[in-house]
């Protein structure tokens, strides 16, 4: 199946919002993990989320050192999380993440 760059993206920043907020990988380590993703890809992925109005932001762990800590999800924008969560199965698939 072929997909355009433009809706690989999409669902790529769709499905890293997911998992954040699901906190199954709240940060750049477990999304590289859970998605098999090069740290670049998820580090501009996770800035990226801006472009859609998803609200994204770094929580610093106290007294943490080497910015130890997770992403929170602090606003959706106008992107429904529900249809994410039904259409899960087929964005892993067009982006080929297990």
């Amino acid at each position: 199946m072929d997909v355009s760059k433009t809706k690989s993206s999409f669902y790529r920043r769709l499905y890293v919002a997911w998992l954040i907020d699901s906190e199954i990988a709240s940060s750049v380590p477990a999304l590289i993990e859970a998605t098999g993703m090069p740290r670049r890809t998820a580090q501009d992925t996770i800035l990226a989320l801006a472009d859609l109005d998803i609200i994204c932001a770094f929580e610093q762990e106290d007294g943490a050192r080497n910015h130890a800590g997770q992403y929170r999800i602090r606003s959706w924008g106008a992107i429904d999380k529900s249809w994410i969560g039904r259409n899960l199965a087929s964005i892993k698939q067009v982006l080929g993440y297990p």
